[in-house]
């Protein structure tokens, strides 16, 4: 599953951009519009825990990734405005009920000291399925001029294909502790709400108006953002799995912490920036920080009690896509007028999950879910003199 969801997403992302702006004359405002859509399945993942009364998780996880490939698959055939956001909506619905989900088994079935590497040896398989996406995108279309359409149908029912061979190959497997099948907020898990909140507000900046960026003020091509991705991939392919490991060493604090010092440099640049090439390359730098994002996960999985994952994996993809629903269609308008202000203001999303993760303890568990004293060095000192 972790293979065909990115296969069939990747196509869908890597031709956006190039799609909606040659047939269906977006602008940034539309583009915006668009993906305020795209998250709004995101802010209702919630709803998956009331459908696991009824569906096992893995067969909820399986029918998502059946509606996310129609989705895709029927993009091509409707390159008009109102088109575009139903197909849109079609797809996210199966992708985030299936992220949700996905998350869910993930933290259910793995150790907690073996979590972080596994997370990135997954995170290297999705980069091994956008490779494959990408180069095929970047032959078919660069090599043979085949047409949006078809290609958007390839991915959907090469998906689906392998989504029915799934289904029937593999048996339901136990899913160990029996899940919370109901909704809640616990206040000692405020930390990683938080967190996951401003990741959400973050993703945007850079899933929409980054890349949009690529095409608009640079002209990239089709050929180009695929290009662009495949150099991504290949960086989280040899070195997701390390990240991962490293995580697991030095801790989820120290790793957010480098992240998002990291991504607030990023957004800065983005803003100034006025080379096609140095854009690349913060892109690429961006989308390497990215993978660290890890440490969110494994930290809630240090903290939770182990009934609770279902449920605030959906609970967790509503915080998180709370502003990523308003955020697309607000910042579309300010782009029109500043796309730079778009990037500081993710600026100042970053440097909200800087504060942030200096609460996160050196050994995060059930009971010490935050920092007594929230100041970083105050918090590192107290733990020099333990040693």
């Amino acid at each position: 599953m972790a293979f065909v969801m990115p296969l069939v997403f990747s196509v869908w992302n890597a031709l956006l951009n190039n799609f909606v702006v040659e047939k269906a004359q977006f602008s940034g405002a539309e583009i915006g519009m668009l993906q305020s859509l795209r998250e709004v399945p995101g802010f209702l993942a919630f709803t998956a825990v009331f459908l696991l009364l009824v569906l096992k998780e893995q067969t909820l996880a399986l029918i998502a990734l059946a509606i996310m490939c129609i989705g895709v698959a029927a993009t091509g055939w409707l390159p008009f405005e109102l088109g575009l956001y139903c197909t849109t909506v079609l797809m996210s619905i199966g992708f985030h009920y299936f992220e949700t989900i996905n998350q869910s088994l993930t933290l259910q079935w793995l150790d907690k000291d073996k979590a972080a590497h596994f997370m990135g040896k997954q995170l290297a398989v999705k980069s091994f399925a956008s490779l494959l996406a990408y180069g095929s995108i970047w032959i078919l279309m660069e090599w043979y001029e085949v047409s949006y359409t078809i290609v958007y149908m390839l991915a959907g029912g090469v998906g689906l294909i392998i989504v029915c061979l799934l289904w029937a190959s593999f048996d339901t497997f136990s899913h160990g502790t029996t899940q919370h099948k109901h909704m809640f907020l616990r206040k000692r898990y405020w930390l990683y709400y938080a967190l996951v909140f401003f990741s959400g507000a973050r993703r945007q900046i850079f899933m929409v108006f980054a890349s949009f960026m690529m095409v608009e003020k640079f002209g990239y091509s089709v050929g180009d953002i695929s290009l662009l991705f495949i150099i991504n991939y290949v960086f989280n392919l040899l070195f997701a799995p390390k990240i991962g490991k490293w995580i697991s060493r030095i801790g989820e604090r120290r790793a957010l912490t480098i992240e998002y010092l990291g991504l607030l440099i990023v957004f800065i640049s983005y803003a100034l920036v006025d080379d096609s090439r140095i854009a690349a390359g913060l892109y690429i730098v961006d989308h390497l920080f990215f993978a660290m994002a890890i440490a969110v996960k494994t930290y809630f999985q240090k903290i939770a009690d182990h009934k609770d994952f279902a449920s605030t994996a959906g609970v967790s993809f509503t915080i998180n896509h709370i502003a990523a629903v308003v955020i697309p269609a607000l910042l579309g308008i300010v782009w029109l007028g500043s796309p730079s202000l778009v990037f500081y203001i993710g600026a100042g999303f970053a440097f909200c999950s800087l504060c942030l993760a200096l609460n996160i303890p050196n050994t995060p568990c059930l009971g010490n879910e935050v920092v007594k004293n929230p100041l970083f060095w105050a918090n590192q000192i107290q733990v020099n003199k333990n040693l």
